[in-house]
């Protein structure tokens, strides 16, 4: 069974068109669907309840087409049963082109927008206009009595077909509801922030790195995440950077331990005059983002260390394939912007929650068009990674970034599909979880000291604190800077920046995340 559309639509010439462009083959398959798509479901019924305006086409008996906008209170246009749609006709400027196209030719086609989260359901169906003298009660159903218009009868819509229309090319559009929803979590933590005293010294510079940065922008890219735009004091280029490069950043703690933050550069590494990082506010952490978002004001100075890059792009002509889950977006769109700049052949496939929660979601599919792919949990889109990595050639190269559980997922995906593990690359903002962890001993060999590790504690934190003089710069197993020799013992590797070599022939671990197997490992510290 053809989708309905298809039958109505997919005329001999659209069918020459698509021949000609090369997309027959593509839509094939609405030839072929299963369901018709002819009949309203819940999810259409949900999205056309809470419209406040379509678009409606009808055809004159010149054979002209008309499209009319057609508005009111939101749900005005409403579903009678899973095969009719109804709507309470006002008047307007008194031409009635689309009532008299109606009255010679039935047919009708519908548009009806989301804007703001880039949706558009296209309906095809047959009207029947409907005056009160003839059905009253139609009449006061369809009416809305808070909705002071004059109605002069109603259209009585028998869908014939409808589909959702994919969202390259829509705008973002905001009514000032939606506005005042997207602002509201500002709008809270502006009143929090006006309620407390004012600090005697509030922050004008922080940290102690040797790169001094300027806050020269804020932008709120999502509810949760925020982009710092950073330039040099004096208006001079900065330090250059690749994709994939992180910067390291001051912030204060909960406990009030001051610290510092990767967060990677997502502006497009071509730039000299700024960075830009975008950071997710966590307030269950250890509040590192939470002093970002509270804190980072325009003209406020950081003392940044220097970039670095532990998730590089390799130097290849080889095609790449891009994965990214919500804020993993930042380093793979530097990426993205660096391979189209280079004229390689890529594709993105992005993963969020929602269309409100993709972090440069606009941008990306307007300037990557056809070589992107977005996901949004909410609508129930999902990463086909069997099928993704699948289609991937033998010399494709795959970065991905994202929650810990879409990494593993792409490993796994991977051995199964056979594909190499070194062209599978990845980076963690956070530890892979492990199970559960259990405490042992470290001894030190070189100042004959034992040292009890918790299960809740890492090596790293625990010699550290013991003043153990150690380096150590991502805390998530990527960068390997915090690497030691295992002299005795069964390590519990945890990192993704030690190859097989460097662990099995050098004994080296990444005491940031690795733990031991054994009651007790000997390390060269």
């Amino acid at each position: 069974m053809p989708r309905a559309f298809a039958a109505i639509t997919f005329t001999d010439s659209v069918k020459a068109a698509q021949t000609r462009y090369r997309s027959r083959e593509g839509n094939l398959g609405f030839e072929l669907a299963e369901d018709s798509r002819s009949e309203i479901t819940a999810r259409e019924a949900e999205f056309i309840a809470e419209r406040d305006s379509f678009y409606m086409a009808t055809v004159n008996e010149n054979g002209w087409p008309y499209v009319q906008h057609r508005g009111g209170p939101m749900g005005f246009l409403k579903v009678i049963d899973e095969h009719t749609l109804g709507f309470a006709d006002f008047r307007g400027n008194v031409q009635y082109l689309s009532v008299g196209n109606l009255n010679a030719n039935d047919k009708v086609s519908l548009i009806l927008m989301d804007y703001a989260n880039r949706r558009r359901l296209k309906i095809w169906g047959r009207v029947r206009i409907v005056h009160e003298i003839d059905n009253p009660a139609l009449i006061a159903a369809l009416e809305d009595p808070a909705y002071r218009a004059r109605i002069e009868r109603a259209m009585v819509i028998t869908v014939e077909a409808w589909d959702w229309n994919c969202p390259q090319h829509i705008t973002p559009r905001y009514t000032d509801a939606e506005i005042e929803q997207l602002i509201a979590p500002l709008q809270t933590e502006l009143a929090a922030l006006r309620a407390k005293p004012r600090s005697p010294t509030p922050f004008s510079t922080l940290g102690t790195g040797e790169l001094a940065l300027v806050i020269s922008g804020v932008r709120q890219l999502t509810p949760q995440i925020r982009a710092y735009e950073l330039r040099h004091p004096a208006g001079e280029n900065l330090p250059p950077v690749t994709a994939g490069s992180h910067l390291k950043v001051p912030v204060t703690l909960k406990n009030g331990e001051q610290s510092v933050r990767n967060y990677s550069i997502a502006s497009n590494p071509a730039r000299r005059d700024i960075y830009e990082i975008a950071v997710l506010r966590q307030d269950d952490g250890e509040g590192g983002s939470a002093f970002v978002h509270q804190h980072y004001q325009l003209g406020m100075t950081l003392h940044c260390g220097l970039p670095q890059n532990d998730f590089a792009l390799r130097e290849s002509a080889a095609p790449v394939l891009l994965i990214a889950g919500g804020i993993g977006i930042t380093p793979i769109k530097a990426m993205a912007q660096t391979l189209k700049a280079q004229g390689r052949p890529f594709h993105l496939h992005y993963a969020a929650r929602s269309r409100r929660e993709m972090a440069y979601g606009d941008r990306l599919l307007r300037d990557l068009a056809e070589q992107i792919t977005p996901y949004f949990n909410d609508e129930g889109a999902r990463l086909d990674l069997l099928h993704i990595l699948g289609q991937a050639s033998d010399t494709t190269e795959v970065y991905i970034c994202g929650p810990s559980g879409l990494i593993r997922a792409v490993q796994d995906t991977a051995t199964k599909l056979q594909i190499a593990a070194e062209r599978i690359h990845f980076e963690r903002f956070a530890a892979a979880p492990q199970g559960e962890n259990h405490a042992f001993e470290v001894v030190l060999r070189r100042s004959q000291r034992v040292i009890p590790i918790a299960a809740d504690q890492t090596v790293l934190a625990a010699v550290q604190a013991a003043g153990v003089d150690t380096l150590s710069d991502c805390g998530v197993g990527n960068c390997g800077t915090c690497a030691v020799k295992v002299l005795a013992g069964e390590v519990e590797h945890r990192d993704s920046a030690l190859n097989q070599n460097e662990r099995e022939r050098a004994g080296l671990m990444c005491i940031c995340v690795s733990r031991a197997k054994s009651a007790r490992l000997e390390l060269d510290l």
